[in-house]
């Protein structure tokens, strides 16, 4: 049996992740959850699994040295996944402070901490690996052509892909000084059930449903490659099992898209998916869509070049754009209550305050 320490196991992709991993491996992987369930947090997305004899969930601060210590110290860990993060660029601009907290300081505890128990004299014990999920942004902009690879020079652009990088710059920097068994992913815009309605999608999703305008940056041709969220956990577990120790894997879905784009799509989703009844129905169109003033340091385009996770380890996308939509949509019809607990919740002064009720 496995032994996973997941960091961050209550916000969006790393709830997605335990789930993915309990419905590949049932009973042969134990997994300890270690989130301090900030406003992304939420136990709700982990309902399922949290009566599980093979699962443990601790509340704690990837930042505390204690709380990660006394989990080594009871748990022979063999592998970690560190999804632990501050990740909304909009909330990096206007406290940075925390961002250099959570995704610098936060990642040298637990490094500092996993090397500690891993290490025998000067070598790490066999079939150990730290995981390190990252993001595409620390690689800064793309003009209108071009992808990003794993050597793409590191370039980022907001308080938020700068924090990662040097969280990212520290887990190489255990393996170059020590040998640390670390592999770094770095993937492009995910999506799916349990997505935290500050992000794009849902937020529009929310907003077409609750008849408001949806806030659209700039022109709204801003580009992202979109990743579907079960697609990230197969590959991060791919990663895990056959990835080579010290590598880079960018992870992305092929499925470039202008935000305005995402934002048609959905509405003409919505209304292919509500039944003819519903009075949500004719509230949402296109006229919900309000240009407001662009982002602070905004990114042009990102694009993913996968082919290294293809060729070294096999992994490639299965769910394109449209199919995921629909399927991300209909999860969140399916579970409205989910999404009107968070937002009537501590989000919503958040939500207020960012997007003025646009």
């Amino acid at each position: 049996m496995k032994t996973y320490l997941i960091t961050g196991g209550a916000g969006f992709i790393g709830s997605n992740f335990i789930q993915y991993l309990f419905k590949k491996y049932d009973k042969k992987v134990f997994i300890i959850n270690l989130d301090s369930l900030t406003y992304a947090g939420n136990l709700q997305n982990l309902e399922v699994v949290s009566k599980y004899d093979n699962y443990h969930f601790v509340k704690g601060d990837i930042c505390d040295r204690e709380v990660v210590e006394s989990i080594f110290k009871q748990y022979d860990i063999d592998y970690v996944a560190n999804f632990a993060a501050e990740s909304h660029v909009d909330r990096s601009i206007e406290d940075p402070s925390i961002f250099v907290k959570t995704n610098v300081l936060g990642v040298q505890v637990l490094l500092d901490t996993t090397k500690k128990y891993w290490i025998d004299g000067d070598i790490f014990i066999k079939g150990k690996k730290f995981l390190q999920v990252s993001t595409d942004e620390v690689y800064g902009s793309l003009g209108e052509t071009g992808y990003f690879t794993e050597t793409t020079p590191l370039d980022p652009h907001s308080p938020y892909s700068a924090s990662k990088t040097g969280g990212d710059l520290l887990v190489k920097a255990y393996y170059d000084t020590y040998k640390m068994p670390v592999v770094i992913t770095r993937c492009s815009n995910n999506y799916g059930p349990y997505q935290f309605p500050e992000k794009l999608i849902p937020l529009v999703i929310h907003n077409c449903l609750s008849g408001k305008a949806i806030p659209l940056y700039g022109d709204g041709k801003n580009i992202r490659d979109w990743l579907y969220v079960t697609d990230h956990c197969s590959a991060l577990d791919i990663v895990l099992e056959k990835g080579k120790i010290g590598e880079i894997y960018n992870i992305g879905g092929n499925n470039e898209k202008q935000n305005i784009e995402v934002v048609k799509t959905i509405i003409s989703t919505l209304q292919r998916l509500l039944p003819s009844d519903d009075p949500r129905k004719g509230k949402i169109s296109k006229k919900l869509i309000t240009y407001v003033e662009d982002r602070k340091g905004h990114d042009r385009r990102y694009a993913i070049d996968s082919i290294k996770i293809k060729d070294h380890l096999g992994w490639v996308p299965t769910i394109g754009f449209e199919e995921g939509m629909a399927k991300k949509i209909q999860w969140y019809l399916d579970n409205r209550d989910w999404l009107e607990n968070i937002v009537s919740g501590e989000y919503a002064v958040y939500y207020k305050k960012m997007y003025k009720e646009a």
